[in-house]
């Protein structure tokens, strides 16, 4: 239909739409709660566009009616969405995991805020024991959750880098004042900024509500004018020792700009991170080193050239840097993790394969050892069918797979060595080697997500 003889309340309610289009992404990645001013903002324009969409008049036309209908429709479904964004379970828990963290920060910051550096161990477990836990909560690859714990996880991880800077020790600092007169100056500077620790720790965690950011920022370029100003008269140790407190300084003003960073869609949203793609390019090379493997049987060239290509692998994961991200790092471990259970793989079967080319030679051996081998023997196969398994744990062959592994386990148990040291060490090898392929079974199947 040309656009010219569209009805006026057809034009008005394309208006409308287009309006309430310019919102759409603002919705999508909306990462708060119900509580947020952010929120409440969208909530009020959304359901003010359905107030203007519902004051059309349709003047008894079907067209026009139909046209209400449907913006009346895709409004409703923004509203939806955003409440449903804010009050998501993984949302809910992501926020529950941030009050514990809050929690653990009031009961601690008052001596930050005296400028001392007592820090407890229970504090830095707990603060270690959330981080963890946060990168364990699922996404679903949905982009709000996405941008709430990457937001969390940023401040969690800042309270926790500022707590190390404290519980390192600094040699140089400070100098005694009967150095210099100046000394004195950077020693009283370097108390505030122990404080000023406290204080970014509490705005970091949303506990103090009498400071902001920006207040916090003006007091640090403060201090650093101040040492500026300070005639140190060529005396290099001191030179040295106020410039260590101004990069201490410069440290915590990064701090201040991580809300800003965290609008950066691939802060949050990894797949788009370069390390992150890095890794999943090493675990496709790996993969398919893998499938090749499962297609021989005793071929040690094969063996040997792939066992060179998965160390090479394991070197590239080792450049893979994931910075302050947690979720990085732990998507390398993971990485890491199943090149070395192929790589155990390989030496597994290298090793079986010479055993046999020697049977003759094995005949004196004692009992027990032949038992342990035999158990390998066992293990191999069950570890060939776990990195081939691409289940959950609900499987049935998930399931089969552990009972089998418990078995062996079981079964080395029940082997004794008779004082045989060779034959102790191996068993314990091979226990080794079972549980570690039971942990891998279990990390495949814990659905962990980046």
């Amino acid at each position: 239909m040309d656009m010219g003889n569209q009805h006026p309340s057809i034009k008005r309610l394309q208006e409308i739409q287009k309006e309430v289009k310019e919102f759409e992404s603002q919705v999508i990645s909306f990462s708060g709660l119900s509580s947020d001013r952010a929120y409440k903002k969208l909530e009020r324009v959304l359901t003010k566009q359905l107030f203007e969409i519902d004051s059309v008049d349709a003047e008894g036309r079907g067209d026009v009616q139909q046209a209400r209908k449907r913006a009346a429709q895709e409004t409703e479904r923004l509203l939806k969405e955003l409440e449903q964004n804010a009050n998501h379970p993984q949302r809910l828990e992501i926020e529950s995991l941030f009050n514990e963290a809050q929690s653990l920060v009031e009961q601690e910051i008052t001596a930050f805020y005296k400028g001392g550096n007592c820090v407890t161990e229970e504090f830095e477990e707990g603060i270690q024991d959330i981080i963890f836990r946060l990168t364990q909560v699922k996404t679903g690859g949905k982009l709000s959750l996405r941008k709430a714990r990457y937001r969390t996880l940023t401040k969690v991880c800042a309270v926790q880098e500022i707590i190390d800077s404290c519980t390192k020790q600094q040699p140089s600092l400070p100098l005694s004042s009967d150095a210099h007169p100046s000394v004195s100056k950077i020693n009283s500077v370097m108390v505030d900024v122990n404080k000023a620790k406290g204080t970014l720790i509490a705005v970091l965690m949303g506990v103090n509500n009498n400071e902001t950011c920006r207040h916090l920022s003006c007091v640090l370029t403060g201090l650093i004018a101040d040492l500026d100003a300070l005639d140190v008269c060529g005396r290099p140790e001191i030179r040295n020792y106020r410039k260590e407190v101004v990069e201490e300084i410069n440290k915590l003003q990064k701090y201040l700009d991580l809300e800003e960073e965290a609008d950066a869609t691939s802060a949050y949203d990894l797949a788009q991170n370069r390390c992150i793609i890095k890794i999943e390019e090493i675990r496709k090379k790996m993969k398919e080193i893998h499938a090749s493997l499962l297609k021989v049987e005793r071929a040690s060239d094969l063996y040997l050239k792939s066992k060179a290509e998965l160390q090479g692998l394991i070197a590239q994961l080792d450049e893979v840097s994931p910075g302050k991200n947690p979720c990085i790092r732990e998507a390398r471990r993971r990485a890491v993790i199943e090149v070395q259970t192929l790589i155990t793989y390989i030496d597994l079967k290298e090793a079986l394969v010479k055993r046999q080319m020697f049977a003759e030679q094995t005949e004196a051996e004692p009992a027990s050892h032949k038992a342990v081998w035999n158990i390998l023997g066992n293990v191999s196969q069950i570890q060939q069918e776990v990195l081939s398994f691409d289940g959950n744990r609900t499987d049935k062959n998930y399931m089969r797979l552990e009972e089998l592994l418990t078995k062996q386990l079981l079964a080395l148990d029940a082997i004794d060595p008779q004082g045989d040291e060779h034959s102790k060490a191996a068993r314990k090898q091979a226990v080794k080697l079972a549980q570690n392929i039971l942990y891998y079974l279990d990390m495949k199947t814990d659905e962990w997500e980046y």
